[in-house]
């Protein structure tokens, strides 16, 4: 097996854009830390996410899907600041026991390198340093992005009467593990890719700045994250249950009633979750459909605090999901 650094330069070096001033680094992997400039006017986004084996992936994951979704995860809340994705760091915790042999060992690292790089390289994210140790497979990921000053999108905004969106479509994670449990393992399943392959919405949060009044992705489901949002920005909200945009072939693998209950509380959907102003919607939705992606209204906030809908009970039993060894309440 390859000694951590020779593993570094093999994986995680060889294939990077070269790191220069041209893209804000001024001293990259290689030395205790990196130095990175901000572009002027800009505000410094961060956030860091971590993965763990057979909490939120499965421990039999294709690797490239295992990389993949180790930095969509993390790239998803600078999506939902409205930041463009600059710069990235990966600590891996990799343990090489479970493998037959050595080459094993680096088929797996190769194909786990070429999901984290492919996503990367698609979002124009340069990775600047991190860590390779030994242990029960988990992978953190800090990422940074840059958005313009007094115009990121947070969860604080939102006022009584701003209307409830969500792009894309909601309860395709959920149903996707739903499968993967069952046996399922082509990744061309449209759930299992929604699942084990989902695409942070960048472009979307960026086209939202200026529009949205209050943002966040959808990691935990559709209830549990609108309860952070109405909590940030105390406000309450009515949901129209059947306005609910439904990943595609949801219904026909769940049933309408498990289907519809994915979409509030399975998570792991990556979407973005905003509100905004009746009057704001329709030049949203048409900077959206520019991306290919459509923005659905699902309700409105209001002034009483809490949550209702038809079909709703506030006291929990659509709490939200408790990764992959768990269930929804």
């Amino acid at each position: 097996m390859l000694a951590e650094f020779d593993l570094i330069r093999r994986y995680f070096m060889s294939s990077q854009e070269a790191m220069t001033a041209s893209n804000g680094v001024t001293l990259g992997c290689g030395d205790d830390a990196t130095l990175l400039v901000p572009q002027a006017g800009q505000q410094l986004a961060v956030s860091v996410d971590t993965s763990v084996v057979d909490v939120h992936f499965p421990y039999d994951a294709p690797a490239f899907a295992v990389g993949h979704r180790a930095l969509a995860v993390a790239l998803s809340d600078l999506a939902a600041m409205g930041a463009a994705s600059r710069w990235c760091l990966m600590a891996l915790t990799f343990d090489q026991r479970p493998f037959a042999n050595d080459e094993a060992t680096h088929a797996w690292l190769a194909d786990y390198a070429r999901g984290f790089h492919s996503l990367r390289q698609q979002h124009a994210t340069t990775l600047v340093g991190g860590d390779v140790t030994s242990g029960a497979l988990s992978i953190g990921v800090t990422v940074m992005g840059e958005v313009p000053v007094a115009e990121a999108l947070t969860r604080s905004g939102a006022q009584a009467g701003d209307l409830i969106a969500v792009t894309g479509a909601l309860g395709g994670g959920a149903g996707g593990l739903a499968l993967w449990k069952l046996g399922e393992r082509d990744l061309a399943h449209p759930l299992l890719r929604r699942y084990l392959l989902p695409e942070p919405r960048l472009a979307a949060g960026i086209a939202l700045r200026g529009l949205a009044s209050a943002a966040l992705d959808i990691s935990d489901g559709l209830l549990a994250d609108l309860g952070h949002l109405r909590e940030a920005s105390q406000v309450g909200a009515v949901l129209e249950l059947a306005a609910l945009p439904l990943a595609e072939e949801l219904e026909r693998q769940l049933g309408h009633k498990a289907a519809q209950q994915a979409a509030l509380s399975g998570g792991d959907d990556y979407e973005l979750l905003i509100t905004l102003a009746p009057e704001k919607l329709t030049k949203a939705q048409q900077r959206l459909a520019q991306l290919g992606l459509n923005l659905t209204v699902i309700g409105q906030c209001r002034e009483a605090l809490g949550i209702s809908g038809a079909g709703i009970d506030e006291q929990g039993s659509y709490a939200g999901w408790q990764h992959f060894n768990g269930e929804a309440p």
